[in-house]
């Protein structure tokens, strides 16, 4: 029986054509069910696009159980061979969570589906750190094709890579492609037919190949590579001792823990850095052998832009103009004209009165009202006022932060603002969750994965909860400022600004660890692909909303009957004391704060609604507590999820009364002042 490397158990890989039962045709449908290829590369690569490349037709994600996340899935060509797609990964020793998958996919039974070869996604302008990434998974003894991606972006910086002379070396197929293009997909798919098992070329220290020899018999015919088992326990990879100790026992893993304590304790450096230094070495010598260094064709002007959008002197100017721009964008376009045309001209001069008009025949005021009752309906404060009010600022946020992505610059701005950072306990990296934030801060703590230590996860999801308006919530305060003196602004952003430096500081004191450095591929700077932001930009938008208008209704729904049953009365009755006394809030902000906690931008659209009810000081202080009080109930899920409860509840404890606190403070600093921003 011929099975796939390092899967000894699936039995499913018989064929006498040869290795694999499509091995004739790959675009071929069988009925065989040949082990599943993992796709693997470093960040910015290319990797999704040449996923959905190679994978016109999608399956059901799958779940890795160690991590509890869904890994997306697909099928090479026409054929039912499984494709998994992985987030971006420096090294297979990382801490980092979120590149951790590409490795603990590797580990038995991570998944149902049986994993037994890989596809090494690399970059042709920059060849060592792939190479370096091929060697290190070449350690896990599988099957290989090594997939040399944006040779076209290679060639333009005069790079030529010998292709035939690389596969000779690593001992596996070598294809180039450019997958944003379809180039050289063809040629890939075919070759997967030929995958095999790459030449072991980097050798450790004499100790540790000494540790791999002794772990050998330790674990006899285990179907995981020895070499990846024991580099790996030498790195202390929780995954791979839980799996050590679920196989073969605590009293196995206790002494091959013992072992490798005592190897690593020979060294100054970790295991981890120790391993980058080898593969890296012999990556060099690859690469000199098969790539030549010609001359560019010619130093680009986005070149030229990008290195001084890097450079503090101008890359602050530059920084400053990108964000006035986007505010310009969002808050002209999609918070003013897109807003005001939509609510004014299609709901409110059309829609509302028409169903009105429909639903006038209704016996029953309670049914009525319950769809069209201007204060609490479903459809002005569930349906349209999410429609109107958050779709088109959500879509233009999405727009601008898709171009500057694919632009390069997202990437740069990390870059320039790292020495920033460090003053919060954070690095570069922080600017993405950071960025996220402004879209939807649930899906930024999900991004907070991107930070390498607890410490800079538990900062960064601190400052996300405390003062990070998210674009619905952004897209009220334009909309609501933008009728108001520019002091105002000042105020409300300058407030927020000052207490996110404030709280980044003191929070780096609090937390205890350290912070990792900067680590980050810079991506070509080039003209974005506006046909594929726009779509990307669409599909966000589309799913955003399919999630959220849900909540809107129901969120209209229930404050509906909790004001019809006298619910909301008694609230704004026993939270009087705060609301009304020390924030100096009107009564009916009871019902904004309750829409607020079930979702961020529902009690946006709520105080949009009642606005006419406020002073301009009153909205001041409610955008700020809105902004600075608990996170919608997704977010504090996800937060829980992502920090665990002891450090979820500190965290969301500490914002709920600071909220309040900043309320009654810029009441009563506004009254004493005589300041009313009129």
């Amino acid at each position: 029986m011929k099975n796939c490397s390092g899967c000894t158990t699936c039995g499913k890989c018989e064929n006498d054509m040869g290795l694999f039962p499509f091995v004739q045709d790959i675009d071929k449908s069988t009925d065989s069910n040949p082990c599943g290829i993992l796709l693997v590369g470093n960040s910015k690569v290319g990797k999704s696009t040449l996923f959905n490349k190679l994978c016109p037709r999608k399956g059901e994600d799958a779940l890795l159980r160690s991590h509890k996340r869904k890994i997306e899935k697909g099928y090479a060509g026409r054929s039912k061979v499984e494709i998994f797609n992985t987030p971006g990964i420096l090294s297979i020793f990382t801490k980092n969570q979120e590149e951790r998958v590409a490795r603990d996919l590797l580990i038995p039974d991570a998944l149902s589906s049986k994993i037994g070869r890989l596809i090494i996604v690399g970059d042709a302008k920059n060849l060592k750190r792939s190479v370096a990434l091929a060697l290190q998974f070449s350690e896990y003894d599988l099957p290989m094709l090594f997939i040399l991606n944006m040779v076209d972006e290679a060639s333009e910086k005069g790079i030529a890579i010998d292709a035939g002379k690389l596969s000779s070396v690593l001992g596996i197929p070598v294809c180039k492609t450019v997958a944003r293009d379809g180039v050289g997909i063809d040629a890939a798919l075919s070759l997967i037919n030929d995958m095999e098992r790459p030449q072991r070329l980097a050798i450790q220290s004499d100790d540790t190949e000494d540790f791999i020899d002794s772990l050998r018999s330790e674990v006899i015919h285990d179907c995981f590579s020895h070499r990846a088992l024991a580099l790996q326990l030498l790195n202390n990879d929780s995954g791979v001792m839980r799996y050590v100790r679920n196989r073969f026992g605590h009293e196995v893993l206790g002494g091959l823990v013992d072992k490798a304590r005592a190897v690593n304790a020979t060294y100054q450096e970790p295991a981890a850095v120790r391993f980058a230094k080898v593969y890296a070495r012999k990556a060099d010598e690859i690469v000199k052998l098969v790539q030549i260094q010609g001359v560019p064709e010619h130093k680009k002007v986005s070149t030229r832009i990008g290195q001084l959008c890097m450079t503090p002197l101008t890359g602050i100017p530059i920084a400053m103009v990108v964000i006035g721009m986007m505010y310009l964008f969002v808050g002209t376009l999609g918070a003013g004209i897109l807003v005001d045309t939509i609510n004014t001209k299609i709901f409110g001069a059309y829609l509302i009165p028409k169903l009105t008009a429909l639903l006038d025949p209704i016996p029953f005021p309670f049914i009525r009202d319950l769809f069209v009752d201007p204060d609490f309906g479903i459809l002005p404060t569930g349906v349209f006022l999410a429609l109107g009010l958050v779709t088109p600022v959500l879509f233009c946020f999405y727009l601008a932060f898709g171009v500057l992505e694919d632009s390069g610059y997202l990437t740069r701005l990390a870059i320039l603002m790292d020495r920033f950072f460090q003053k919060l306990g954070l690095n570069g990296k922080g600017i993405i969750p950071l960025a996220m934030g402004f879209s939807c801060v649930t899906m930024a703590i999900l991004t907070t994965r991107v930070l390498d230590t607890e410490k800079e996860k538990n900062i960064m999801s601190f400052l996300l909860l405390l003062g990070m308006p998210c674009a619905p919530l952004l897209a009220v305060m334009l909309v609501i400022l933008g009728d108001m003196p520019i002091s105002a602004t000042i105020t409300v952003f300058g407030i927020i600004i000052g207490q996110l430096l404030i709280t980044g500081y003191v929070s780096n004191k609090i937390f205890f660890g350290a912070r990792s450095p900067l680590i980050m591929e810079i991506q070509p700077m080039r003209f974005p692909r506006m046909s594929l932001v726009f779509w990307q930009s669409v599909n966000k938008t589309f799913h955003f909303m399919k999630e959220a208008l849900p909540v809107f209704v129901m969120a209209s729904i229930l404050v509906f009957m909790v004001e019809h049953l006298g619910g909301l009365a008694l609230l704004e009755k026993a939270l009087k004391p705060v609301v009304n006394g020390f924030m100096g809030l009107p009564e009916k902000s009871v019902q904004v704060f309750i829409k607020t906690l079930i979702r961020r931008e529902n009690g946006a659209t709520e105080i949009l609604h009642l606005s006419a009810i406020y002073n301009h000081v009153q909205l001041v202080v409610n955008l700020l507590v809105m902004t600075f009080l608990s996170p919608c109930i997704n977010a504090t899920i996800v937060l829980i999820k992502e920090r665990g409860l002891k450090t979820a509840s500190s965290i969301l404890l500490a914002v709920m009364v600071y909220a309040i606190l900043i309320g009654g403070l810029i009441n009563h600093t506004c009254r004493i002042l005589g300041v009313t921003f009129t």
